[in-house]
């Protein structure tokens, strides 16, 4: 009898390891390769444009949405018109390239889901092709990157120039207002 309790509690020991796996697995977003081109010189990067075509999934394999029956969508990274697992999953990809990323629920719609389509606390499973690759061109990165920047520094100095201004209205109105009393007086 003692062996079979040692045979039953290994048994546990093996399912708990195996289920805490599937557990750990789905806490962070994984990405395979389905098909690479043979050429792969440029990959992406935040503020790249992509074409890609998708099929999302549940983990029970319901489709959830696919953009196989439409035009490919594009995606600017970095612009969170996808949900987070899906734009991260993006990033260093090739023209031409397939993969599948499973993404956890944090990285999907959380814990309140998509109803109906989407439970709380799914993962998703999505195969993307990416149809094309464009690069983040300079006059991108000025508007993305320079302009917000240049604008965070350019509000103070407005910010003090209005306030100058304000301030030398304010200062010259008591003259005016002691003019138009002394002509308002004279003609009385």
């Amino acid at each position: 009898m003692g062996t079979r309790t040692a045979i039953a509690l290994m048994i546990l020991a093996v399912f708990a390891s195996v289920a805490a796996e599937d557990e750990s697995a789905i806490e962070q977003l994984v990405v395979d390769t389905l098909v690479m081109p043979e050429t792969c010189t440029v990959t992406s990067e935040m503020g790249d444009t992509l074409q890609i075509h998708y099929t999302g999934r549940l983990m029970d394999g319901k489709v959830i949405d696919t953009s196989l029956s439409r035009e490919p969508l594009m995606v600017e990274l970095g612009k969170r018109s996808v949900i987070t697992g899906l734009e991260q999953a993006l990033v260093g990809v090739c023209q031409g390239q397939k993969i599948k990323a499973t993404i956890p629920a944090h990285l999907a719609y959380g814990k309140r889901g998509y109803p109906p389509t989407i439970p709380g606390d799914s993962t998703l499973e999505f195969e993307v092709e990416v149809i094309s690759l464009s690069q983040k061109t300079p006059y991108q990165t000025l508007v993305n990157d320079i302009l917000p920047l240049v604008c965070l520094g350019l509000v103070p100095t407005l910010l003090g120039l209005v306030g100058i201004y304000l301030y030398k209205k304010a200062n010259a109105q008591p003259h005016g207002k002691k003019k138009s009393k002394d002509k308002k007086t004279k003609k009385k």
